[in-house]
């Protein structure tokens, strides 16, 4: 995702913030033009978590490693490129760079609900002699458009894909069945049936762009040997980053199409497809608006504000034990030290920075801890202020329901969006010092 950083700015000043920032970091994310050996090339430039110093409090995304405070943009860009260093290095891992070759090839096409609803059915082709791809499945409302675009990634089957890759082992399937809406995540999905779920986005005029996630790597420890990863051996990305990339993969496509408006693109998932489009959104600055949804641990809420001893739900030491593989082991070694971590999920937040950002959240979802959620929207406001625009662009939103993405999600996050992308006022607040009395547990 090396385009994040050519887009915020130049090469020239990136190797220079790089070339000062010290000890603690290692070298940029750029790779050679034969990919030897990046892991090797960034370990042993940072601490051993046993060696790092206690941080009782949420690190300080404006305070630099060295311990100067943020006061310029420059600082900024360089701080910048410490905290997407720190993650990578303890908690996500490494991905390769934008295959650059990105080209979607229509597979169906025709109209739905009467025609009022254009479907598509793309194939994805890009990496190593386009040998890699996916399918993605496009919803636009009548128009020329352009319209802004909803990349929503989803845990059933991508819309008019017949047969999909195995899901048998993912956890997505087989874990809580109770918590979960009663359907079937293997089952096809019809373009119909799509559409009319997508109804209230269609009709307030937004495209949906949505596809399986299991395509970017299966949910399970066997990952690797799944999707584009074999063809990218040398990287230690857990599959959360690699999700993320191929979200990245998606707006690679996107950014080529007349019907998106490139200046309006929103990424929204629920669960665990929250997590990750939370990190999609931190380091992909064309996404326009990140809606994390439901995210719960290693999503929006902050690690020291959840966990045993800390509020409860899922801490560091739950999903370090039941999904290791969606990071790199070192996430591991905090279990017992959390107040070593270098980082917390405000800093996701942060780096969105200064495009809009809220988290969609269930009162009683029995994996999202809310205030967790408020600590590190709070956390990450200063950010914001700092680079000049209203603190409100990064919000919060509480339904009483529990884990699921509800209509009602739905249109707080439509709502939001509309007025942070399109200027349509809908005389809504999503600050979180105005969520305490949702943030009761319910009896």
């Amino acid at each position: 995702m090396n385009h994040r950083r050519a887009k915020l700015f130049g090469v020239l000043t990136v190797l220079a913030a790089i070339a000062s920032i010290g000890s603690w970091a290692g070298p940029t994310n750029a790779q050679p033009a034969v990919p030897a050996s990046p892991i090797q090339a960034v370990t042993g430039h940072f601490p051993e978590v046993n060696d790092l110093p206690i941080r009782k409090e949420l690190p300080d995304a404006m305070t630099m490693n060295d311990g100067t405070r943020v006061t310029t943009v420059e600082q900024w860009r360089q701080r910048r490129e410490e905290m997407i260093q720190i993650l990578e290095h303890y908690e996500l891992g490494h991905a390769p760079p934008p295959p650059g070759n990105v080209t979607g090839q229509d597979v169906k096409s025709f109209t739905l609900l009467d025609g009022t609803v254009k479907y598509r059915l793309v194939h994805l082709k890009f990496g190593p002699g386009e040998s890699l791809g996916f399918d993605i499945a496009i919803f636009t409302p009548a128009g020329d458009g352009p319209f802004p675009t909803i990349i929503n990634p989803s845990f059933t089957g991508t819309p008019g894909v017949t047969v999909t890759n195995d899901t048998s082992a993912s956890p997505a399937v087989t874990t809580n069945p109770p918590a979960r809406p009663r359907i079937s995540f293997i089952a096809p999905v019809t373009p119909e049936k799509a559409a009319e779920g997508f109804t209230n986005q269609l009709n307030r005029g937004y495209a949906i762009v949505t596809y399986r996630y299991t395509q970017c790597g299966e949910d399970n420890a066997n990952f690797r040997s799944s999707s584009f990863y074999p063809a990218y051996p040398d990287y230690d990305w857990g599959v959360l980053l690699g999700w993320a990339w191929g979200l990245s993969r998606v707006v690679d496509y996107l950014e080529t199409q007349p019907f998106v408006d490139t200046n309006k693109l929103i990424a929204l998932g629920h669960s665990r497809l929250g997590k990750f489009t939370m990190v999609a959104a931190a380091f992909d600055e064309r996404i326009s608006l990140g809606a994390p949804a439901g995210s719960g641990g290693a999503g929006t809420g902050a690690y020291r504000f959840c966990g045993p001893g800390r509020g409860g739900k899922q801490g560091i030491e739950d999903m370090t034990l039941k999904f290791p593989y969606y990071f790199v082991p070192r996430l591991k070694e905090f279990t017992g030290q959390m107040e070593k971590l270098p980082f917390d999920a405000h800093w996701f937040i942060a780096l969105t920075a200064p495009r809009p950002w809220i988290s969609v959240e269930g009162t009683d979802d029995q994996y999202c801890l809310p205030d967790a959620v408020r600590q590190s929207v709070l956390a990450a406001r200063p950010v914001y202020a700092f680079l000049g625009v209203n603190v409100e662009r990064v919000g919060v939103n509480f339904e009483p329901h529990g884990h699921g993405l509800t209509v009602a999600d739905w249109t707080a996050a439509l709502d939001f969006a509309d007025q942070q992308l399109r200027g349509l006022d809908h005389h809504r607040r999503f600050d979180p010092a105005g969520a305490p009395a949702a943030m009761k547990p319910s009896n």
